[in-house]
């Protein structure tokens, strides 16, 4: 008989229900990539919503699992990335977006985790901490990249321009979006495993 579910509780053993649910929103991180609106240089797309919503509904080790297991199926030549994939997307100067997906789905779900009522305020606060992770990666890698391995330089305004500015307002709607799908979601998951 499976545990019951403590999201809180690092050591519990993942079950077949938590491999199910890890593999649902690798598939919905991989189709929110084909939805995407054109930007110059970093194009918009759903996967941070559903990256996300990994984080919030799982908790914080499965949702990185969830989006671990994305990255690792699209380095391994799975064109599910928003450009494509194979191992040669970790010279993409966007990889760095990807890292952060994972990193902001396991500090996020871990904000939220061990509350038992999630307010929205709470939701928000995990959600746009998730953002400020994904964009700090995401422009940290951009700028090396660029700068240090394939030789097209970008300077400090052009990179805060095209991958903050221009990108971060429709990921602030997603927040909200986020927050309002967890708040009616995030019960119905934990009732599925109890």
């Amino acid at each position: 008989m499976e545990k019951s579910f403590d999201p809180g509780k690092i050591g519990r053993k993942i079950t077949t229900k938590d491999m199910i649910m890890c593999a649902l929103f690798t598939a919905l991180i991989a189709v929110g990539a084909f939805i995407k609106v054109p930007v110059p240089v970093v194009p918009f797309t759903l996967q941070f919503l559903f990256t996300m919503l990994a984080g919030l509904i799982m908790g914080g080790r499965l949702g990185a699992i969830s989006v671990g297991l994305y990255a690792v199926l699209g380095l391994v030549g799975l064109p599910i990335f928003a450009e494509g994939g194979g191992i040669w997307y970790v010279l993409k100067p966007s990889f760095g977006y990807i890292i952060g997906f994972a990193l902001g789905s396991l500090v996020t779900g871990m904000m939220v985790e061990k509350q038992k009522n999630l307010t929205m305020g709470r939701l928000l606060a995990a959600n746009f901490t998730g953002l400020a992770i994904v964009y700090a990666c995401g422009m940290i890698y951009y700028y090396i990249i660029c700068n240090f391995v394939i030789g097209t330089p970008i300077a400090f305004w052009p990179l805060f321009l095209y991958c903050f500015l221009l990108a971060v307002p429709g990921d602030i709607c997603l927040c909200f979006v986020g927050a309002f799908l967890a708040k009616r979601l995030r019960p119905a998951y934990q009732r599925i495993q109890s």
